[in-house]
């Protein structure tokens, strides 16, 4: 299957352009990376209610939009959203997204939590390096995918709160990573699965596998939101 809107993640409503579209921000896994990024900023001894907004957006333009746009280009032969999206309209949402996420975190970084330049030169770079498989793909791994999705927000969201790193921002950082390496995991033979799938409509195996990866990144992706939901709301009542 070249294109995925037949998957758990994309809406079955609406024209196939605003599915693809849909599916191209990848709501679930978008979705872990944000709460990620909430739960760092809800370590923080004191709240500052709009840097959470900002890190939120800014996470949600790099990664939602951009770095997911950047992964279509990406792609060699294989293209996720068909020829829904053409290479420029593609380049236009990754370089506008990328822009303004970056103009949001500059004024924080300049007013506030210079610290967090580290991680936007780390995020900056993967978000090419990762999504575009530069340097022949030695970064478009698993693990490189669960630092700089994982580990990355969940600092990312302290530092910009506090412009420090503590102890208990690096564990829950280390546990996002480990989070986001089995969303990973799971999500590779998923897609090769839905990909074989057509070729085997028989194979009630295969359905079978489907199903069970299905699941495991549906409860995967809604528990780290909750739990970000979770710790959000405590905080905002505490």
């Amino acid at each position: 299957m070249s294109d995925r809107t037949g998957e758990w993640f994309v809406p079955s409503f609406g024209p196939s352009r605003f599915r693809s579209f849909m599916g191209l921000l990848f709501l679930p896994y978008t979705g872990m990376v944000l709460a990620y990024t909430i739960i760092g900023s809800m370590l923080a001894p004191d709240i500052h209610w709009d840097r959470v907004l900002a890190i939120v957006l800014i996470y949600f333009l790099a990664l939602g939009i951009g770095a997911h746009a950047l992964d279509a280009l990406g792609s060699k032969a294989l293209k996720p959203w068909g020829e829904v999206f053409s290479r420029p309209l593609l380049w236009l949402l990754a370089s506008s997204s990328l822009l303004l996420a970056y103009g949001i975190g500059i004024y924080y970084m300049l007013r506030y939590t210079p610290a967090l330049w580290i991680v936007a030169l780390l995020e900056g770079f993967f978000v090419f390096a990762y999504n575009l498989e530069w340097f022949a793909g030695r970064f478009h791994t698993d693990g490189w995918f669960a630092f700089s999705w994982g580990a990355l927000p969940v600092l990312a969201g302290y530092i910009l709160q506090t412009n420090s790193v503590s102890s208990a921002a690096i564990l829950l950082a280390v546990s996002a990573g480990l989070l986001s390496r089995v969303e990973i995991s799971a999500s590779r033979p998923y897609k090769a699965l839905i990909r074989a799938a057509p070729d085997k409509p028989g194979a009630d195996n295969t359905q079978v596998l489907i199903q069970s990866f299905e699941r495991v990144l549906r409860n995967l992706s809604a528990g780290v939101i909750v739990l970000g939901l979770g710790l959000l709301v405590w905080r905002w009542h505490g």
